[in-house]
């Protein structure tokens, strides 16, 4: 996917607006197996009668790699019989799941954003998420979509009775359909208001022969951009984009479409309703995504090899051309690599002085015939070698309390913690479900208690806990890793170091202040890992050190906080490049782990070295005899 794709994109709109309606622009290649249009109508017309600006997504299925992934069921509710999702935005599924293209999916309640990502939602409609069933079918929210592992689709106008479920892979629901067999059958819905008014739109469409499945959004209630449309304006752009089936999904300030750029980070392609007036998007209850490799080009198969401070860049491309690497720590990127003037097919660029544990943007560069190819801007991180000691382990003991300490300097050294609790051993823990703790959330050690006014656990909870160190390293870095639910403000000596899904500083946090977000799923069955250094690891000292957290629930009616975490204090260190040899009878195997070296070979040692032709810049390697059987040395350039 390249960058100066959506400058084309955005100036055919921008070219559109001006044109009589409705217009659609081309398909245009986003990924392989999805193609993305925009179209606008600015000229009543009997079938379209707003200013409406639209995007759409065309999606094969007959690409083997396009797969489906819709928003996976969290926990149940505290609330008998309910399954719920953790509420985000699409642009967030998007990057937590690593999916290529999201858009807002099922209906959900409650519907109020302020409760912040991972507050658990109840989806309305039949929902399924790789295989497992999310929410049940629904005679209110019966317009289903159901996918097979082998992305055969189909569409359901009222999926009530329930159809059976058996095979499906993913399945999301809309409220009511609008295409039936290739007939607009919405005009029926005219004059009964409500969300059959002129609105933001989600929807989705089906091609009759089942191929293609198509994800539109129609942005609204932005005066002299788009107005937004009617039920059976959603239908009409449904079948000029080619869908036979169509139905309505959750719109309104919901509607959003998102992509992930070639840096890995969200794109909204749309303008939801809800970011023009709240600055940010909605957090919903129900997404769709799908995942898709890159668009086949000049230049493929781009992957890096990053070590502490050198990085190898490969790629390959469909005919002999020169290699060359561009990047930088920003999108500007400003670096550039020696030139490779060798035409091949199979490229390899090493880049040097690099900075360890950094983030790199780089784009790869391959001229021939005087023509330059080169890929939109990708981005590496570096990484980091350390000598380490564990100063803390998961199940060590914490004191904790869940006072509300606002304006106490509880996270120095001399305060007095005598009549807090514990010490507890990690995990601390406390969950008031009816079904127990969650089995997957361990080790689990110290019970904590709830609130006894509400049932449930408190908003927040403080921890204190002391480590020794013989003497103080420098340039240190402390190495994090642990299960917290949900978010936390971590403290060294009186010291802030560090926010976990809490807001960014200088925002206040008191004792009231909830979470941004979750860990995994919902509950803390997945590592947080993270890294302080530099001025802020230099807190530590020789002696008696104190490390304070406190750990904040994202909704008061959250059931369960978790926390435990292991500490390690680490020295960056220098790790020379080693060949190590294999035998299997009389075939060797060279093998090494740091990049950003060549291999190199003569047969004596005495002789010039000569880089072995590929190059070769990652083991393992297989040598081939020597023809005159002479041996062979082998060395690593950098």
């Amino acid at each position: 996917m390249q960058l100066n794709r959506f400058l084309l994109i955005s100036a055919l709109f921008a070219f559109l607006r001006l044109q009589a309606a409705p217009i659609l622009g081309p398909w245009v290649p986003l990924f392989k197996g999805i193609d993305h249009q925009s179209a606008v109508n600015t000229v009543d017309t009997p079938d379209f009668q707003n200013l409406m600006a639209i995007h759409a997504l065309r999606i094969d299925l007959h690409d083997p790699d396009i797969q489906f992934l819709s928003t996976p069921r969290l926990v149940t509710n505290y609330q008998a019989n309910v399954q719920e999702t953790a509420g985000m935005t699409v642009s967030g599924f998007l990057k937590a799941t690593h999916v290529q293209a999201a858009i807002n999916a099922n209906f959900y309640d409650p519907p109020d954003s302020d409760l912040g990502e991972g507050t658990p939602r109840t989806v309305r409609g039949l929902a399924i998420s790789k295989g497992e069933q999310v929410s049940p079918a629904s005679a209110s929210y019966a317009a289903t979509l159901m996918i097979d592992a082998t992305n055969h689709a189909k569409m359901i106008p009222t999926n009530w009775p329930p159809t059976s479920t058996e095979g499906i892979w993913t399945a999301v629901s809309g409220d009511y359909p609008l295409l039936v067999e290739g007939v607009n059958i919405s005009r029926k819905y005219l004059g009964t208001g409500g969300i059959h008014g002129m609105n933001p739109r989600t929807a989705m469409g089906l091609s009759q022969d089942r191929r293609y499945l198509y994800l539109l959004t129609i942005d609204g209630r932005q005066p002299g951009y788009s107005d937004g449309a009617y039920d059976f304006e959603t239908a009409g752009w449904l079948l000029l984009l080619g869908a036979y089936h169509g139905f309505n999904l959750d719109g309104g300030g919901s509607t959003t479409l998102s992509i992930e750029d070639s840096t890995g980070r969200p794109l909204r392609l749309n303008r939801p309703s809800f970011v023009a007036d709240n600055g940010k998007e909605r957090i919903v209850g129900s997404h769709l995504g799908v995942f898709a490799k890159p668009v086949p080009g000049f230049i493929n198969d781009v992957h890096v090899s990053p070590d502490d401070e050198a990085a190898t860049v490969f790629w390959t491309t469909i005919s002999a051309a020169s290699s060359v690497v561009e990047y930088g720590l920003s999108e500007e990127l400003g670096s550039v690599s020696r030139s490779q003037a060798t035409l091949t097919t199979n490229h390899a660029v090493v880049l040097t002085g690099l900075q360890p544990g950094t983030g790199y943007y780089f784009r790869a560069v391959s001229l021939v015939d005087g023509t330059r190819y080169a890929t939109s801007n990708l981005f590496f991180t570096t990484t980091h070698s350390f000598v380490t000691n564990q100063v803390l382990a998961l199940t060590d003991s914490w004191k904790f309390t869940s006072a509300n300490l606002d304006g106490v300097p509880w996270t120095t050294l001399g305060y007095d913690d005598s009549t807090w609790s514990g010490p507890g051993a990690g995990l601390l823990w406390v969950d008031v479900r009816s079904t127990g703790p969650n089995s997957a959330v361990g080790p689990r050690g110290a019970e904590m208690p709830f609130n006894p006014s509400t049932s449930f656990p408190y908003l927040t909870y403080y921890f204190r806990t002391h480590f020794h160190l013989p003497a103080k390293i420098p340039l240190a870095t402390l190495l994090f890793s642990g299960y917290i639910d949900d978010g936390a403000v971590l403290y060294l000596n009186g010291h802030e170091i560090y926010r976990l899904r809490m807001e960014d500083s200088p925002a206040t946090i008191s004792h009231d202040t909830l979470s941004k977000g979750f860990p995994c799923g919902g509950d803390a069955d997945c590592l947080d890992e993270f890294e302080v250094s530099g001025a802020l690891a230099d807190f530590l000292v020789a002696g008696d050190n104190l490390l304070a957290v406190e750990v904040h629930n994202y909704n008061p009616r959250s059931a369960d906080i978790t926390f435990g975490l292991s500490v390690v204090d680490a020295q960056r260190i220098a790790i020379p490049a080693r060949i190590e040899i294999t035998r299997n009878g009389s075939q060797a195997t060279l093998n090494w782990s740091r990049s950003g070296f060549s291999l190199q070979q003569t047969k004596s040692l005495t002789s010039a070295w000569t880089d072995v032709p590929g190059p070769i810049m990652t083991g393992p390697f297989v040598p081939d005899p020597a023809a005159d059987g002479e041996a062979l040395y082998y060395r690593l350039r950098k």
